[in-house]
């Protein structure tokens, strides 16, 4: 399948969001006194595919990948990981350990921004948004996997 010609990603401009948040961006990365947000993780292609279809919806945070690109991860609200319960990801309280909203300079070892958090709608992905695009993303690949 060629991909090249799908430009909706490519072309997506995110807006600014103005609501307040506890993991809300600054130029320079989190304010000191934003709190931690938690981190939910999913296999890249479930994740790259609920990457596209919240950028299509205007609603993606801050997403990390992991240098071999088997992993995606998107900041949300925390107390998120209390109640996660999607099947083939996690959630994980970060505790604000090792975990910083900074667009450049090193993240976390072994990982980089592939949405950061200047170019994001919002400084974390809603989680109720965030179930909703996984599962959409899981039929996705389900049907696309069936027609092969």
């Amino acid at each position: 399948m060629d991909s090249s010609s799908s430009r909706t990603t490519a072309l997506h401009q995110p807006r600014q969001d103005r609501s307040p948040s506890p993991c809300a961006p600054r130029a320079a990365g989190l304010a000191p006194d934003a709190g931690p947000c938690d981190l939910v993780t999913v296999p890249a292609r479930q994740g790259l595919e609920a990457v596209d279809i919240l950028r299509l919806r205007d609603g993606v945070g801050p997403v990390l990948h992991d240098d071999e690109c088997d992993t995606l991860g998107f900041l949300v609200p925390p107390g998120t990981a209390d109640a996660w319960d999607v099947p083939g990801s996690a959630c994980t309280q970060t505790l604000g350990r090792g975990l910083r909203a900074v667009p450049e300079g090193p993240l976390l070892t072994g990982a980089g921004w592939l949405v950061a958090p200047e170019a994001a709608f919002s400084s974390a992905t809603d989680p109720a948004v965030l179930r909703d695009a996984l599962g959409e993303a899981a039929r996705t690949i389900a049907a696309v996997d069936r027609c092969r």
